[in-house]
């Protein structure tokens, strides 16, 4: 069975150990590794990760197999993105052994529940225009609305789709 629960500040090191074991089966074939690296130490410090709870207010879901005691992956959220009734992912991943078992659609569900709960009317995320995971989205009901270049610093650059769900309470 799967539980979900949020994240504290003391699950910080699991997410960041969970990220450093993802990122490059997620991203290897799309992305330089100085790129990864770079990325994990500017979103994954664990300066970083506890300045998205307390400062942006994100909120990290944590997914775990209630059997074998092991954490399968993450998402993390904000409610009201930018004033909006929008609750935008800013990320969601699963252990590789995780994936395509059904963790990554909890945490979704998980997260457009609550979206509903607080009056937001869509879900939104970024995604690199490369990741296979854009499928995934798709089936999900996510639909590309936008492309984005983000320019994250010491020469590398985001290329992202940006994607929505519409939310039906």
């Amino acid at each position: 069975m799967i539980s979900i629960t949020q994240a504290t500040e003391q699950d910080l090191p699991l997410i960041r150990d969970i990220a450093y074991q993802t990122w490059p089966n997620t991203f290897g074939e799309i992305l330089s590794p100085n790129q990864i690296s770079y990325m994990l130490e500017m979103m994954y410090s664990l300066g970083s990760l506890n300045a998205q709870i307390n400062e942006k207010k994100h909120v990290f879901l944590l997914a775990k197999d209630t059997d074998s005691d092991e954490y399968l992956g993450y998402v993390s959220y904000e409610l009201d993105y930018t004033g909006q009734s929008l609750t935008k992912i800013h990320k969601i991943y699963l252990l590789p052994a995780s994936q395509g078992k059904g963790v990554g659609r909890l945490l979704i569900d998980q997260v457009a529940s609550i979206a509903i709960r607080n009056n937001n009317t869509r879900l939104g995320l970024n995604v690199n225009r490369y990741n296979k995971a854009i499928q995934f989205y798709e089936r999900m009901g996510f639909l590309v609305v936008g492309k984005e270049d983000i320019d994250i610093g010491d020469g590398f650059l985001m290329e992202d789709f940006v994607m929505e769900k519409p939310l039906n309470p």
